[in-house]
């Protein structure tokens, strides 16, 4: 019986935590990445809990788990966890990979830049890392093959009553509508009520509607709901826009959600909001925001397929090393129960 020890360091983009591993983590089996997704779930998810719960983290934290690539146009691989299980993709992680990889020597700049492609379960996405300014360089990719599988579906939701909504996919799949639509404020409701709801729309379309991927099926499931203000993206004011993206079980994300924002700009490119070229700022709890530029588009059948942009910056935190000793009853992480009862 001996201690398990996993060093890490700590970033955060738009104060979105992003615990990177950088030592200690067993070498995951499979040869695909969505089979190492699997594996990891399958025999070492006592880690990811280790790393993600109580006492070592909390129920906001997110990470990155690096693994070796398995599609040969990636230079890098990595798995996308938090505190309910592991994330298709992750735009505020890849933003935060793209300054690690630079900085840790695994990417090269050259005259300041760098381009690599990551492999994330969802695909293969390019990250651009612009590193010729003062301070922390700015990070942008390019997301997989994104687009609006169902527009204006509603369901009936518990509390809240029949909701029109519309489903996009950016790297995840996500519930997307104005909060205004349930009779909420974005700005002014308490951000409680907006969780509640968020959990309240993803469960209830979860149940009347079948998500599917027209590729990979481990993609198709919907991870959450994202609830925006109504500013449109395509509006020629510059206004940003914001949002509140509610995954995993009612957590939520500080930043905008660099899969959330390509989600959306794929869904406004759908309805002719937006067109090839064009770039808005969206921001997330913090008050912190993404760029997101509609990159290209293409008509695929009956639906319109794009590529989006997304650029940001992260800094760091902290470097760790956390153990797990034996004989400690939390070394595999605690989550906080809503009530004694549940213990």
């Amino acid at each position: 019986m001996t201690n398990r020890s996993i060093r890490v360091v700590d970033m955060h983009t738009a104060a979105e935590p992003v615990r990177i591993v950088e030592a200690g983590y067993p070498e995951l089996r499979g040869a695909t990445i969505l089979e190492k997704r699997r594996d990891a779930l399958a025999r070492f998810d006592d880690l990811r809990r280790m790393l993600m719960l109580e006492p070592r983290g909390h129920s906001g934290m997110y990470g990155v788990i690096p693994t070796a690539p398995s599609d040969p146009s990636a230079d890098l691989a990595v798995l996308f966890t938090h505190q309910e299980g592991y994330s298709t993709m992750c735009g505020h992680a890849t933003v935060a990979l793209g300054r690690w990889a630079v900085d840790t020597g695994q990417v090269a700049l050259v005259h300041g830049r760098a381009r690599f492609g990551l492999e994330a379960p969802c695909g293969v996405v390019q990250v651009d890392v612009d590193a010729t300014g003062e301070g922390a360089p700015l990070v942008a990719f390019e997301s997989v093959e994104s687009f609006a599988s169902h527009l204006d579906q509603t369901v009936d939701v518990s509390g809240i009553g029949s909701v029109t909504f519309d489903v996009a996919f950016g790297g995840a799949f996500y519930v997307i509508l104005p909060s205004s639509r349930i009779g909420l404020s974005l700005m002014d409701t308490p951000l409680a009520d907006l969780v509640q709801a968020g959990v309240a729309i993803t469960d209830a379309v979860r149940a009347a509607l079948t998500i599917t991927h027209p590729t990979e099926p481990d993609l198709g499931f919907l991870y959450g709901t994202i609830l925006t203000d109504d500013v449109p993206l395509g509006n020629h004011g510059g206004r940003p826009s914001h949002n509140l993206c509610i995954f995993a079980e009612g957590q939520i994300d500080r930043s905008p959600t660099g899969s959330g924002v390509t989600a959306r700009i794929a869904l406004a490119a759908a309805r002719g909001e937006m067109t090839v070229g064009q770039d808005c700022e969206i921001r997330g709890v913090s008050g912190e925001g993404f760029c997101g530029t509609l990159a290209r588009s293409e008509q695929r059948g009956e639906g319109l397929v794009s590529r989006v942009r997304v650029a940001g910056r992260s800094y760091y935190a902290a470097r760790t090393e956390f153990i797990a000793e034996p004989g400690d009853r939390f070394g595999d992480g605690f989550e906080l129960p809503a009530r004694f009862a549940d213990l």
